[in-house]
């Protein structure tokens, strides 16, 4: 039985309502594929993680290289996958395109990670920035096979994409989405002495992407570079995020927004506006980033006590300043 070409999953032709499923078991992409492709008419599929790490530990079972592929803008807890692997990891830090500077703290942001990390590239699969780089870090750490691996958006397809775009003549084209859960099984792509291995992405169940209409998640995806947005914030100020996202300062400070382009506003007078939703409350350090979770982070300047109101399940926490 073939695989599809865009996702990895096993075709068949025998129910349209399973995954895999194809009109023509010749076809190079299943259904699902060729309507995301060509419509950008994207079809759910309930996957759980255990499948995933099923895969993980499998290729812990192997001395062979990994590229870990890190979203710049959804870093998430990483940490996650050194409870899985311990093979060599190059890491690859995608979506350069969306923020400028920055490379050599950010690079060092990742040290703070258990995880085998033998080195590390900065790319944007979009501006086909750092490639060549990449291709040559390939070729100094390769093995036989090569594992890719992230959470679901992070850009593996992408980067995976644009790799063989530029060094191959292959005909591959694995299906891109701002959806998640796009790859849902592993994809072998066979090179001249290697083997590219891209596998499906670990679900992230605190990521916003999973609690938001499709139009939503589209204003909240970055398609261009983030230009920070910055607040003097006196006390009890509260800034508003479109419908989705309320931070109140209790005192004084300076804080910087780092996210798509969203309506984005400052509230002067006590009111109820968005104290509905799920409420945390950080007490942060000086230089800390407040990050919520696929939506993006907000550096707090000083010290002080922050009250985050944004949708429930969405994960909010607080880590040392990447930036």
């Amino acid at each position: 039985m073939s695989k599809c070409l865009g996702c990895g999953i096993e075709l068949q032709n025998s129910d349209s309502d399973k995954i895999g499923y194809t009109t023509d078991i010749n076809n190079k992409y299943c259904l699902r594929c060729f309507r995301i492709k060509n419509y950008n008419d994207y079809k759910l599929v309930d996957k759980s993680n255990s499948d995933y790490i099923n895969i993980l530990e499998e290729i812990n079972k192997t001395n062979d290289l990994v590229i870990l592929v890190v979203d710049l803008f959804n870093i998430g807890h990483i940490d996650i996958i050194s409870k899985y692997l311990n093979n060599n990891i190059l890491l690859v830090i995608t979506k350069k395109d969306l923020l400028s500077g920055y490379d050599k703290k950010i690079e060092e942001y990742f040290n703070n990670y258990n995880l085998n990390i033998i080195d590390r590239v900065i790319i944007s699969s979009k501006n086909n920035y750092n490639f060549d780089l990449l291709y040559s870090k390939i070729n100094k750490y390769k093995t036989n096979n090569i594992y890719v691996v992230g959470f679901t958006n992070a850009g593996k397809s992408s980067m995976i994409n644009k790799l063989l775009y530029n060094y191959t003549d292959k005909n591959i084209n694995i299906t891109t989405s701002f959806l998640p859960s796009t790859t849902l099984d592993t994809i072998e792509i066979e090179l001249d002495d290697y083997k590219l291995i891209d596998t499906p992405g670990l679900l992230d169940d605190g990521n916003i992407i999973n609690y938001i209409d499709k139009e939503t998640l589209k204003r909240i995806i970055p398609k261009k570079e983030i230009k920070p947005k910055v607040f003097q914030i006196k006390q009890d100020q509260s800034i508003i995020v479109d419908k989705i996202l309320r931070v109140d300062v209790k005192k004084d400070n300076d804080i910087v927004f780092y996210m798509s382009d969203l309506e984005i506003f400052r509230i002067y007078k006590e009111n109820d506006k968005l104290i509905n939703l799920e409420k945390h409350i950080l007490d942060v350090d000086d230089n800390t980033d407040i990050v919520i979770n696929g939506l993006g982070f907000i550096k707090i300047k000083k010290k002080s006590t922050v009250i985050i109101y944004t949708i429930e399940n969405v994960l909010v926490y607080a880590r040392k300043s990447l930036i």
